[in-house]
């Protein structure tokens, strides 16, 4: 996939570009962010938001970071673990980039961490993380900028405690994310278990899967199924009868990325998040008119992640003076994370993954008739991850 889009500024002339070309912004040495993200295959609606939600936040710093010019690349990974860690190698050996941002699925970055951390180069996730990276192999020069992957499972599964939820079954496509959420919902529910389905993650006809649902009959359901999958998963699930007789709870599967072509079979259906659409704080309030005005469309969770990610890294460099180069004084100043984020006020906890709000997301229609995962309540406050005391940095 190779395409290329040119941004105007009034202080420099911007071009993305995917598949390694390149990006400049005003007559200097460039500071380097490079990304891997899912830009083109079944992942593709997971990526190219966040390359929205990306170049929404580069637009509004002027094709900048940290008042220096900016040089992005971006790189198609194809949801592709061998064409993510080519990708990073190329961008860290090649490119010398001084940042790197990615990926979008957490089976490219099991693959992608370690030639990028080991050359001392910053990853900042702003989506996947794995449980791995937030325990024992954390790393100084890893950030997870939304969440560690098992949280939002965690909250469905207080969530569920909450209203007295006795059984559930659970479902989740077979990969290192699959096993992450279904071990955080495991963790915190204190139902019974009587059904645990993991598919493959090409897998999009979940016919035998919604029969075993039926033949189970739990009263409630959780689901992990992100992108085109939760497109399936929920159209078909409501298509098959059940929606209307056994609740459906979810994470990543239903929001703006999806909700378009889910439609209104996701109407009721719930996710936990640390972010919402209509949070009333005022960064959140600027970001979410700002896309609209851009995309004429309401912003997907993944969207405000790389969102925050580009002004994450903005934050930094500004602290550091520019000066990005210091990659241990960019570390500590990412670490800070002194900017405003859109879900609100957060902190890295000592392995570099946030410590935030969880909240519950209902599907509803605005007052405009618009399709949302809108803010329900608040699950838990100020939720630290499950893996902190397996990494070493630290203690």
């Amino acid at each position: 996939m190779k395409k290329t889009v040119r941004m105007a500024f009034a202080a420099a002339a911007t071009v993305l570009t995917l598949g390694g070309s390149h990006v400049l912004a005003q007559d200097q040495d460039p500071v380097k962010v490079g990304f891997v993200l899912s830009l083109s295959g079944p992942g593709a609606v997971i990526g190219l938001d966040m390359q929205r939600g990306a170049e929404l936040a580069i637009e509004e710093l002027g094709g900048t970071i940290g008042g220096r010019a900016a040089e992005f690349i971006f790189e198609d990974d194809q949801r592709k673990p061998d064409v993510g860690k080519q990708a990073a190698e190329r961008l860290v050996q090649s490119e010398k980039v001084d940042v790197v941002v990615g990926a979008s699925f957490s089976n490219v970055m099991m693959a992608i961490h370690r030639p990028v951390t080991r050359a001392k180069t910053l990853l900042l996730s702003p989506n996947p993380a794995p449980a791995p990276l937030a325990g024992e192999d954390c790393s100084p020069y890893y950030f997870a900028v939304p969440f560690q992957n098992d949280q939002p499972a965690e909250a469905i599964g207080i969530h569920l405690n909450n209203i007295g939820v006795k059984t559930a079954f659970i479902l989740a496509p077979n990969y290192q994310a699959g096993r992450d959420l279904l071990a955080g919902f495991k963790r915190h529910f204190k139902g019974e278990l009587v059904g645990e389905i993991y598919t493959p993650l090409e897998q999009t006809d979940f016919s035998a899967e919604l029969t075993e649902i039926r033949s189970a009959n739990p009263e409630a359901v959780f689901v992990f199924y992100p992108g085109g999958l939760g497109i399936q998963f929920v159209k078909q699930y409501s298509q098959a009868g059940l929606k209307d007789s056994i609740p459906l709870h979810s994470a990543f599967t239903v929001g703006g990325a999806t909700l378009e072509a889910i439609g209104e079979d996701g109407l009721g259906v719930t996710s936990g998040s640390q972010w919402a659409y209509d949070l009333p704080n005022e960064a959140n309030k600027a970001f979410v008119a700002a896309y609209r005005a851009k995309y004429n469309g309401i912003p997907s969770e993944f969207a405000a992640q790389a969102y925050d990610t580009i002004r994450l890294i903005d934050s930094a460099a500004k602290a550091v003076g520019g000066k990005v180069e210091d990659t241990d004084a960019m570390a500590a100043a990412i670490k800070s994370a002194n900017f405003e984020s859109v879900r609100g006020s957060f902190s890295f906890n000592r392995n570099n993954h946030p410590i935030h709000n969880m909240y519950l997301l209902v599907v509803k229609k605005n007052d405009a008739g618009e399709l949302v995962a809108s803010a329900d309540s608040l699950i838990v406050k100020d939720m630290p991850d499950a893996y902190v005391d397996a990494c070493p940095m630290g203690k």
